[in-house]
C-alpha cells in the first residue's frame, strides 16, 4: 500500500502535522503500527486503539479508529474493560516507558498474568519527554535527566523479561531503526491470541539525547543499528561481546488459555445451570 493510501485510510489527516519534535522516533513507530494493521487487514470499525498520557500516547489522536486517550498509566486498565465488554474487537495499546512501567506497571503485570488478548506497543525513549525530561523506570543507569542531573542512580527494568515472567505469551523487542523487523513483530503480536507485548527502543533527541550528549537523531538511530542485536546473532556471541548491547526480535512465544474466553466459559456455564 502506498504511503498516501495508508494515510488516507488509517489517519485523521486533518490532525496532521503531528506535535512530536523533529527527529523523534514516535512517527516511525506509528507508521509501523499502521503498516502492521494494514498487513493484518484489520477493519477500522472493529479496531480500538488505547493510550495513556505522554508523547507516545498522543499517537491515537492521529489514527482513524475508535480511540481512547485515557489517564496516566491506565491504558491497559481501560483496554481490559473494552476487551471484556466487546471481545470481538481488536484492541491495541500504545504506551510510553514512563506511562507503562511506572504508574502503569501494576496494570502491565496483571494484563500479562491474565493473558488477556491485547497487543501492547511500548515506545521506549528512556525518558519522560512530554513533561520536560524526567528519568523513567527505563532510563539507563548513570544517564542524565532533568531529575537526575548527576546521573540516574536507579537501574532500569527489562520490561520484556518482566512481562515474560508475569505470563505474557508473545514478547518481542524492536527499534525505530529496524523498521521492517518492527512491522513484522507488531503484525505477529496482533495475530497472536493472548497478551502480546512489543517494546520499541526509540530516540528522543530533544531531552534524552541532548542531556546525554548523544548527538543528532541520526546519530541515535545509528546507535540503535549498532547496539540492537538480532536474537539468532546474539545467541552465538559470548557475554563480553554483548556487553552494552541489547537483543531484538521475537523473545518469547508460547500458548496458554486466553482470559476473555475463560471468563466467557464461566458465564456460559452459569447460564446453563
Amino acid at each position: 500500500m502506498a504511503v498516501k493510501e495508508l494515510l488516507d485510510r488509517y489517519t485523521r489527516m486533518e490532525k496532521l502535522p503531528h506535535i512530536w519534535c523533529p527527529g523523534c522516533g514516535h512517527g516511525i513507530i506509528l507508521g509501523s503500527v499502521l503498516r502492521a494493521i494494514q498487513r493484518q487487514n484489520l477493519e477500522p470499525d472493529k479496531t480500538t486503539i488505547v493510550s495513556g498520557i505522554g508523547c507516545s500516547s498522543r499517537a491515537p489522536g492521529y489514527m482513524k479508529f475508535d480511540t481512547l486517550h485515557t489517564t496516566h498509566g491506565r491504558a491497559l486498565a481501560f483496554a481490559t474493560g473494552v476487551k471484556l465488554a466487546r471481545p470481538e474487537l481488536n484492541v491495541i495499546v500504545l504506551s510510553g516507558d514512563g506511562d507503562c512501567a511506572a504508574i502503569g506497571g501494576n496494570h502491565l503485570i496483571h494484563a500479562a498474568r491474565r493473558n488477556i488478548n491485547l497487543t501492547t506497543v511500548v515506545f521506549n525513549n528512556s525518558i519522560y519527554g512530554m513533561t520536560s525530561g524526567q528519568y523513567s523506570p527505563l532510563t539507563p543507569h548513570k544517564r542524565f535527566a532533568t531529575t537526575a542531573p548527576y546521573g540516574n542512580v536507579d537501574h532500569p527494568f527489562d520490561l520484556c523479561q518482566l512481562v515474560i515472567a508475569a505470563g505474557a505469551t508473545y514478547v518481542a523487542r524492536g527499534t525505530a531503526y529496524h523498521t521492517q523487523m518492527l512491522i513484522d513483530l507488531i503484525a505477529k503480536g496482533i495475530e497472536r491470541k493472548g497478551f502480546s507485548f512489543i517494546e520499541v527502543v526509540t530516540q528522543c533527541p530533544t531531552y534524552y539525547g541532548r542531556k546525554n550528549k548523544l548527538g543528532s537523531a541520526i546519530d541515535m538511530l545509528n546507535w540503535q543499528k549498532e547496539h540492537g542485536v538480532p536474537v539468532k546473532a546474539a545467541a552465538k556471541l559470548p557475554p563480553e561481546k554483548m556487553e552494552g548491547k541489547f537483543v531484538i526480535g521475537e523473545l518469547h512465544c508460547t500458548q496458554r488459555p486466553e482470559y476473555v474466553e475463560e471468563y466467557q466459559r464461566i458465564i456460559d456455564r452459569m447460564e446453563r445451570e
